[in-house]
């Protein structure tokens, strides 16, 4: 059977590029997390089923509550500087998303500033420009952590390669029915499993640990992602 050769497009050289470098030079580690998103998914139903136009995703959650968890972990919110670790100010998110010949990773700016309902909009208005191929460079640089999310193309979990000079990403599987514990008992509930690749020389394991408690807290009460934005001094 003869192969056809497939051109390397300036997009698809840029990611070979960049991915190889990452794995080369940054020495990942993983850590991986069950969630219940039985509470989600009902919550994610009852708001959409109200008078807002605005329709909110599964992402638009893992979105929101990537940013509080980031805010409540800062040694996972930085990135890999010269002779530093910039630990940043704000949750500047990266969201990873499929778009033809390759991906793009457009930036949610102060994603721990804004509520689910603003995060939905912009996500959407972002996705909608990376398939139009409209992002301009400024929507796609100084991220301070990114998301992978290849749920909704039926993955049950994976690993995703840093973003650099970011120090982190969460990959994001499908939700799917699984045993949780309840009471004392095994259950059937719906889950979906997270894991966050982290670049050692910045993160420890710890931390790492850390940030997905934080994650699984908020995605496991999702009242608290639906509250408005509270503003810190």
């Amino acid at each position: 059977m003869s192969a056809t050769a497939v051109p390397l497009t300036p997009m698809r050289r840029a990611i070979a590029a960049r991915m190889t470098e990452a794995v080369r030079a940054i020495p990942h580690f993983r850590v991986a997390a069950t969630i219940d998103m039985g509470a989600l998914l009902a919550a994610r139903t009852r708001a959409n089923g109200g008078a807002l136009c605005t329709r909110l995703s599964l992402n638009d959650f893992v979105v929101r509550a990537c940013a509080l968890a980031l805010v409540d972990t800062p040694a996972v919110n930085v990135q890999w500087g010269e002779g530093a670790i910039l630990r940043q100010g704000s949750a500047d998110i990266s969201i990873v998303v499929a778009v033809d010949g390759g991906l793009a990773t457009p930036v949610l700016r102060s994603a721990d500033a804004k509520d689910i309902w603003q995060i939905a909009e912009e996500v959407r208005a972002l996705a909608t420009r990376a398939a139009g191929n409209a992002l301009k460079m400024s929507d796609v640089i100084g991220g301070t952590f990114s998301i992978s999310n290849l749920g909704m193309h039926g993955v049950d979990e994976f690993d995703a390669i840093i973003n650099p000079p970011q120090c982190a990403i969460l990959a994001v599987g499908r939700v799917m029915q699984g045993l949780v514990a309840r009471d004392g008992a095994p259950a059937v509930a719906d889950v979906a499993k997270v894991t966050l690749s982290a670049d050692h020389r910045a993160i420890d394991g710890a931390d790492a640990g850390a940030f997905l408690t934080a994650l699984r807290r908020y995605l496991e009460d999702p009242e608290s992602l639906l509250a408005p934005v509270e503003h810190r001094p």
